[in-house]
């Protein structure tokens, strides 16, 4: 386990690794990384909303980066990163509880529509040290400040 909720073996997991036969491991820094991340962003979110959740995508390998079309530099590529949903919770109020309550260097609200409260999900990041607390919407063409 990496914190009180969340296994290596779920921050890892990819469907696009799994079927390119990609091993998608992190070792060292990124492990602990990925335990800060979770300590710190997801196991927080499930103790506040009280709610099960597998983030859609956690640890990216360099090679899992470029198969999705992801930079090798990202935050998910150092284990600082995760996309999630929470059922129950829409994307908006789930990205406004997490800028209110929790230190994370960046949270984007991704493909959200404010007619359709479950869509798009949350991406939101943990480094250990400096946050930047960088708060961003995304709509699959352009980004900008704020939710």
């Amino acid at each position: 386990m990496l914190s009180k909720y969340f296994s290596l073996r779920e921050m890892t997991k990819s469907q696009t690794a799994e079927r390119k036969g990609i091993r998608n491991m992190p070792h060292g820094d990124h492990i602990e990384n990925l335990s800060a991340l979770c300590e710190n962003i997801l196991d927080p979110v499930r103790e506040n909303f009280g709610v099960p959740f597998t983030p859609s995508s956690g640890y990216r390998c360099a090679a899992l980066c470029k198969e999705v079309g992801s930079s090798v530099k990202s935050q998910h590529a150092q284990g600082e990163a995760a996309d999630f949903e929470v059922p129950t919770v829409s994307n908006y109020e789930l990205a406004q509880w997490i800028v209110a309550n929790l230190d994370f260097d960046q949270l984007i609200l991704e493909y959200y529509k404010e007619d359709d409260p479950s869509s798009g999900w949350v991406h939101c990041s943990y480094k250990k040290g400096a946050n930047r607390n960088q708060v961003l919407c995304y709509d699959g063409k352009r980004y900008k400040n704020g939710l």
